[in-house]
């Protein structure tokens, strides 16, 4: 069983929100049919993870700023740094903004590999790569 089952996230603008998510939760594995139902867009991997983008309902509460209550950022675990950047580069095509480019984050440790984008509305995600200390930093890619 999954640690986490689904995490929905609510948006300023569905139809943006789409344009910008689908290509990076694409190259995630996740999958959705494009059908709104009960106000928001699901995908899924392996059939149980899901993530859900909601409409919102109220109006003009944004954007999310980082450090305010709340969300802080969403961490995508990927099989390599190739991957971190390969992914990096299709969310920032698809309107994301790159907080922090592809690097090595020390302070965590050598192996640990990350970037950080944000969509238009401030929702932040790390895309990241931390190896077990047994494996070569770069994930063997």
């Amino acid at each position: 069983m999954p640690l986490v089952d689904h995490i929905g996230v609510t948006v300023a603008d569905l139809d943006v929100a789409i344009a910008q998510w689908d290509p990076l939760l694409t190259a995630l594995g996740l999958v959705s049919d494009g059908r709104e139902f009960e106000g928001g867009v699901a995908w899924n991997a392996d059939g149980e993870t899901e993530i859900i983008l909601y409409r919102a309902s109220v109006t003009g509460s944004g954007p999310l700023r980082s450090g305010q209550l709340g969300w802080q950022h969403l961490a995508f675990a990927l099989e390599s740094r190739a991957a971190v950047e390969r992914v990096h580069g299709i969310a920032v095509r698809a309107g994301w903004t790159s907080v922090r480019d592809p690097k090595t984050f020390p302070r965590f440790s050598e192996r640990y590999y990350a970037s950080f984008i944000e969509d238009e509305t401030g929702i932040r995600v790390e895309l990241m790569h931390n190896p077990p200390q047994t494996s070569p930093p770069d994930g063997g890619s």
